[in-house]
């Protein structure tokens, strides 16, 4: 076997395959002067086996051979996908008949020449096939060539939509400094494109709730003032009968202790909903929180002759909560209970003790809610029923205090006039180190010393003067514009304490919390959302992406004191978890 030269040079292989040399030194003597690089074998064997690593433009193959013959090296060399296309001219003698080569044709025959070999017949048809080849090689190279620049254009094509985009950010960033307020509405519109057609929806809603809550409050004022009015009247036309003087005293007192219940509550939810209420949070046995929720109840429960069933365990259900503020809660819940309850229904209440957590379940047999509504009940100014009166914020208040206390409350019910179950779930206290404080706690103690800080928040007036207020309470602070730059930042810097926007370009604050925390040193940071949204779902948002705390525009002075005074005694925590572990 001779020449395995490839096509580097130019010249294409062909394989010439015959069991007799004089023959294959007669055919080389022919196609040598074509100037292509030829490869002679002697059998059907020898062929295959130079197939495995050269490829050829056209083989020569004699059809009578000892062993394996032309027909049978054919049909193997066609059943290689590599060589099913590669042509084949038989070479046959004087005494093949018209059927062998209808066989040598179905075998993927492109040529016969006959013995005696004719050598122009010979040249002119490896030419023929030489061209062919050359020009298929020729298209394939084009088609590559095609290939590349076409992946050229389009790397091209993206870097130029990459330089618009650069030209374009640095014409927004001078429209943004020749009119900065209608850049700040214009950047906050870009980073919340996903959230406009829910805010906008939101609005309209909460638009049509205010005018309906405006003209609840309106009748629900009403009521007390009539009552007013008529006791004093009373007391101007019977001022010396001490029984008129009495009765209208205590319709005055009612009135006037269910308009500050009213005040109150609003307050209270005003107070969650702009994350400035403030819990005094203590060691509390849940079981007394669920007595005096009772008691607190029962004169309604008694002016409809109801009976409430107290369910309590014989073991302690320690929380860590604000008693009041858990009174509170749960007499929501059970006055919601006695609203929607007939006159002389039951209602019972269950505390619940597990392992890690502790539920106190409010049934009633009352007006059922329909279970596509059970998520509903809980938003602002939600009413099941108005002819049952009341603001409909009793349950948005719950919903805001439970979640303030880091647990979670739920609605069930098999639908209308099946009754209702209210389930709130709070942490249970394992031991004493859970007395330490929490979120929303602002104990007395100081900082121990400077902490790192990184402040972001694509208002640059925002950003900036949070940075003062904190460099001038002693900590370390960078600042960031973009969420990218913030991740990039705190990369670097390995902050302590992260006040985040959510609103801001490139990632928004729950993408850079999710990446924060999943550093190794950013699980153990102290994250706290800064923003504008503010009802209970943007908190849980900001649950579930890893923010510690979550506050509403604007921060002011005290919080942000108080907010880094518990990022404080979260390190020292950390600090004492990590030398315990070494310790260990």
């Amino acid at each position: 076997m001779q020449g395995r030269t490839g096509e580097a040079d130019g010249r294409v292989n062909i394989l010439l395959v015959d069991d007799q040399p004089a023959r294959l030194l007669s055919y080389r003597s022919i196609l040598e002067e074509l100037g292509q690089n030829l490869v002679c074998v002697h059998s059907g064997a020898e062929a295959l086996s130079c197939l495995m690593h050269t490829d050829f433009a056209l083989i020569l193959l004699d059809v009578s051979m000892p062993g394996m013959d032309g027909f049978e090296t054919a049909a193997m060399i066609h059943e290689h996908p590599r060589f099913e296309s590669t042509p084949i001219i038989f070479v046959t003698g004087v005494h093949d008949t018209e059927f062998d080569r209808l066989k040598g044709y179905k075998l993927g025959a492109v040529d016969y020449v006959s013995i005696p070999v004719v050598p122009e017949i010979l040249r002119g048809k490896v030419s023929v096939l030489i061209e062919l080849h050359c020009k298929r090689r020729d298209l394939e190279a084009a088609n590559r060539s095609l290939a590349e620049a076409n992946r050229a254009l389009a790397e091209a094509n993206a870097n130029l939509e990459l330089e618009k985009a650069r030209e374009l950010e640095v014409l927004n960033r001078d429209l943004q400094a020749s009119n900065r307020d209608l850049a700040r509405s214009n950047q906050a519109l870009q980073a919340q494109v996903a959230e406009r057609n829910r805010a906008e929806r939101a609005l309209k809603e909460a638009d049509r709730r205010k005018d309906e809550f405006l003209a609840i409050l309106a009748h629900e004022l009403r009521n007390p003032l009539a009552a007013l009015s008529a006791s004093a009247r009373l007391l101007g036309m019977q001022p010396q009968k001490p029984e008129f003087a009495a009765m209208a005293s205590s319709s005055i007192q009612r009135q006037v202790t269910h308009m500050a219940r009213l005040l109150d509550d609003l307050l209270d939810v005003s107070r969650i909903s702009h994350g400035v209420m403030q819990l005094q949070r203590d060691r509390v046995d849940l079981a007394d929180v669920v007595r005096s929720a009772a008691e607190m109840v029962r004169p309604q429960l008694e002016a409809k002759q109801q009976v409430l069933n107290t369910l309590l365990p014989d073991a302690p259900a320690p929380v860590l909560a604000d008693a009041v503020r858990m009174i509170q809660v749960l007499a929501n819940l059970l006055s919601n209970s006695v609203k929607y309850s007939p006159e002389g229904g039951r209602i019972e209440m269950q505390l619940i003790v597990g392992e890690q957590e502790v539920s106190v379940a409010v049934r009633d047999q009352g007006a059922g809610i329909e279970p596509s509504r059970l998520e509903q009940v809980f938003d602002m100014f939600y009413q099941v029923s108005k002819a049952q009166g009341g603001l409909g914020i009793g349950l948005a208040l719950v919903r805001g205090l439970v979640e303030l206390h880091g647990g979670r409350v739920k609605a069930l019910s098999g639908g209308v006039g099946q009754g209702s179950e209210f389930v709130l779930t709070l942490p249970r206290i394992q031991d004493d180190l859970a007395l330490a404080a929490q979120p929303g706690d602002d104990g007395d103690d100081a900082c121990a010393g400077p902490m790192r800080v990184l402040v972001a928040d694509d208002n640059r007036d925002n950003a900036l003067s949070w940075a003062i207020l904190v460099e001038g309470m002693g900590h370390d602070v960078a600042v960031a514009y973009d969420g990218l730059s913030a991740v990039q930042t705190a990369a670097l810097m390995r902050p302590q304490v992260l006040l985040l926007d959510i609103g801001m370009p490139h990632l928004d604050g729950y993408e850079v919390a999710r990446r924060i925390r999943a550093t190794d040193w950013g699980r153990e940071a102290f994250l706290v959302a800064v923003t504008g949204w503010g009802q209970a779902r943007d908190r849980a948002q900001a649950r579930e992406a890893g923010f510690d705390e979550h506050y509403t525009k604007p921060l002011d002075p005290e919080q942000l004191e108080g907010l880094l005074r518990r990022a404080s005694r979260k390190a020292r925590e950390v600090r004492r978890g990590l030398a315990a572990a070494r310790a260990g």
